[in-house]
């Protein structure tokens, strides 16, 4: 990508382009980076006039194809077909042609090349001047927006500028489906490609309607132009308009493109048409003017300020924005792990969406979250049938998926992964908890507790004395798997059975039993280490040689066998540091300091998911530095194209664990019981960090300085705990705390330290 400019409040901002940051990896991260989406369509960041490219992508919520899964060997229960989100086609592209010559970034002479990405304006800016071989010199400027208030719509202004003298120019406006597509990398991590998937249905100079091999799915694409008068044609994979004319100084063209995309509809064609109609009338000035309005009422609630770190604010806006564009619009779809800025994971939904997008958004931006608990409603069929497959009971929601049926080839840690259905039920209880959502419960949440909490009472087992156990099951941390007892599983189960029974969700007799086995339910220890085990036996296992494990041996996974990482005490991810988190009733502060510090000698961060668990931890322990430097983590891992390569789309639960570090580790917020409550604690060096948080009909603002906090409530009277202590405030109320000091812990030793972020901050 090219160079990200200094650090700014409200923007990100590309400068320049060079032959370095022209190669496939740059222009993939930068694509990533500069995505547009609403949840329902998502644009990646590529170039107007398409080439050169890293990886196209134009995605539909939904909009995928299946196929095969081939096991080395069979066995009963692997699932047969998997589900990869396709392209679909791309109506970003915008190609010019001044005095015969094509503009091409990589030729003639680059003047200036500025790209912007504004978090207030939701659009992606570009202004550039290019002098061709010929020495014909042009503006050119594009502004590109995927709507909010109209989910199945995007738009792009186009400009064009002579700047020394008369040029012919030729601008093709194209749709073009069925675009080549890069091959698939060898990482689990990365998606399957297919060869043109989707098949011709029929073309028109306005509508494109396709039609998926096997999944069968529809899809039409409608354009239109406006601004300048078009010549228009079209083939079954394209529709293609064409501008020609003569420019003059001060005398600039512009063209305004709007898109409009159906799928999953009865007549996706008509439903296109009738979008993109609407989109035309209102025009693209007002469609900007709706983007800003939307996104005005989401930052009031959503934003995070932080004094003291200028790169971290920027980059904890950024994750949060990048958030809303993957679940505004979401339902009735589910929340991809890479959101709709790339085909990573094949663009499944895993574990990340309810256990850390979800949170995010319920505290923020509500509305779209009973839409993403809705579609885990509506699979839930799907989940009873995996479950009687699986000859459990209840429902066994899928480890990765699209459309609702099992996607995950790999037992170990995907059928094994059983976490997943508490990791439903957990965001239903956060959700009804936050919002008193009574009709969702009564529609779709009530039926999901109930069906839960049926598969942990048949899965968990009394044993002689009368304990509960839950054997063979896979817990965050996939590089233990198939183990007994791991506590965040138990811990999370215990909770969906106790909120199934609280909520009434099954028979007299299965609430007694749900409660007897959540009150049953099994917490390893090791006394002698005076630690938690992330499962029982954990600490038995034989330690894992980190002197003889260099640096490029990470991730682990893609350079040694699972055999030997299954049998040490090596940690892919926070595990039990997330039952900490999300379970903190459950340990003492003694416990969790002395746990956290013992697994963070083990945890090696293989994972995304794990920096902002592990800044929360490190916040309520006292190691405050660490906090901070995890927090940066996860906040700067796509923007900076730090650690793993957000290439193939965003770590969009990572981006989630920015908001997480910052309100629940120095903000100290937690959910846990279903009331709010606040243990805020400061580093010295950052002066301020202010927050707000959406409850029931209130909002709370909170204020932390390292000395003290304040709290505001606004609409209606809201009851809190800070330390423990409730704080009931009526609307326009504020009270202003002393903080007592906090110790600035050392940071424990790490195979894997965090780089130091205070190091950062430090002048040169």
């Amino acid at each position: 990508m090219g160079e990200i400019g200094p650090a700014e409040p409200w923007a990100v901002r590309e400068t320049g382009l060079t032959d370095e940051t022209l190669t496939t990896a740059q222009l993939r991260q930068s694509e990533s980076v500069f995505a547009l989406a609403n949840g329902h369509i998502g644009l990646r960041g590529n170039l107007d006039e398409g080439l050169p490219d890293g990886m196209p992508g134009t995605y539909l919520n939904s909009l995928y194809e299946e196929r095969d899964l081939v096991h080395p060997e069979a066995g009963y229960g692997f699932p047969e077909t998997t589900q990869t989100i396709v392209d679909a086609p791309n109506g970003k592209l915008i190609a010019l042609t001044v005095d015969d010559e094509p503009f091409d970034v990589r030729t003639g002479t680059l003047r200036r090349h500025e790209r912007c990405l504004d978090l207030r304006a939701g659009t992606l800016q570009r202004d550039v001047e290019w002098v061709s071989g010929s020495g014909a010199a042009v503006r050119i400027r594009s502004t590109r927006v995927v709507s909010f208030a109209y989910s199945s719509v995007a738009a792009i202004r186009y400009e064009v500028e002579a700047l020394d003298g008369p040029v012919r120019i030729r601008i093709d406006s194209d749709l073009l489906a069925n675009e080549e597509q890069p091959d698939q990398r060898d990482d689990p991590r990365a998606s399957a490609t297919f060869e043109a998937p989707l098949r011709p249905v029929s073309h028109s100079p306005d509508v494109l309607l396709h039609r998926t091999g096997r999944s069968g799915i529809e899809v039409a694409s409608a354009v239109a132009h406006t601004g300048a008068p078009v010549t228009t044609s079209s083939e079954p994979d394209r529709i293609r308009a064409v501008v020609s004319t003569t420019l003059r100084p001060g005398e600039p063209l512009r063209l305004d493109k709007f898109l409009a995309y159906a799928w999953h509809e009865s007549d996706p064609a008509t439903k296109a048409l009738a979008d993109r109609d609407e989109a035309v009338e209102l025009g693209f000035d007002t469609l900007l003017e709706r983007q800003r309005e939307y996104l005005d009422d989401f930052w009031d609630s959503a934003d995070v300020e932080l004094d003291g770190d200028p790169e971290v604010q920027q980059g904890v806006r950024f994750c949060l924005f990048h958030v809303l564009q993957a679940g505004a619009e979401a339902g009735p779809h589910p929340i991809a792990a890479k959101g709709l800025t790339g085909n990573g994971y094949d663009g499944h939904v895993l574990w990340d969406t309810e256990t850390f997008v979800l949170p995010v958004l319920t505290y923020t931006h509500p509305a779209c979250v009973g839409l993403a608990l809705r579609w885990r409603h509506r699979t839930l069929g799907a989940a009873r049938d995996r479950a009687r497959e699986l000859r459990l009971a209840g429902a066994a929601y899928p480890w990765r998926t699209i459309g609702g049926t099992e996607c995950s080839g790999y037992w170990p840690a995907g059928t094994a992964a059983l976490h997943v259905n508490a990791d439903i039920a957990a965001a239903v209880l956060r959700y009804v908890a936050a919002t008193g959502d009574e009709e969702f419960l009564r529609d779709a949440g009530l039926e999901i507790l109930g069906e839960t909490a049926r598969l942990w009472c048949r899965i968990s087992h009394a044993d002689d004395d009368g304990v509960f156990h839950i054997s063979g099951v896979t817990g965050p941390d996939e590089y233990t798997a198939l183990v007994d007892d791991n506590v965040f599983t138990n811990l999370m189960a215990r909770q969906n059975l106790l909120g199934a029974a609280s909520h009434s969700a099954g028979s007299p007799d299965e609430l007694s039993a749900w409660r007897e086995a959540a009150d049953g339910l099994f917490i390893p220890y090791a006394e002698k280490r005076e630690v938690h085990e992330q499962h029982a036996g954990f600490t038995r296992l034989e330690e894992w040689d980190f002197d003889e494990t260099k640096d490029d041996d990470y991730p682990l996974m893609l350079h040694f066998p699972y055999l030997d990482l299954y049998r040490r005490q090596v940690v892919k991810q926070a595990d039990l540091v997330l039952a900490m988190m999300l379970h903190p009733a459950e340990f003492t502060p003694e416990q969790k300091r002395r746990t956290f510090e013992y697994y963070e000698a083990r945890t090696v961060r293989d994972s995304s998911l794990s920096a902002p668990v592990q800044a929360v931890l490190a916040a309520e322990t006292g190691h405050l530095d660490l906090a901070h430097d995890y927090l940066a983590e996860a906040a700067l891992l796509d923007l900076r194209a730090g650690g793993e390569s957000s290439g193939d789309g965003l770590h969009i639960a990572a981006c989630a664990g920015a908001w997480i570090a910052l309100v629940q580790g120095f903000g100290g917020f937690r959910d846990h019981g279903g009331r709010p409550s606040f243990a805020p604690r400061l580093p010295g060096h950052l002066p301020r960090l202010r927050f707000c948080l959406r409850w029931r009909e209130s909002r709370i603002r909170v204020t932390v300085t390292p000395e003290r906090v304040t709290y505001e409530a606004t609409g209606a009277e809201v009851t809190f705990h800070h330390y423990g202590t409730p704080v009931t405030l009526a609307d326009g109320e504020t009270t202003t705390i002393l903080l007592d000091p906090v110790e600035n812990r050392p940071a424990p030793p790490s195979p894997r330290p965090p780089q130091r972020r205070r190091d950062a901050l430090e002048p040169s």
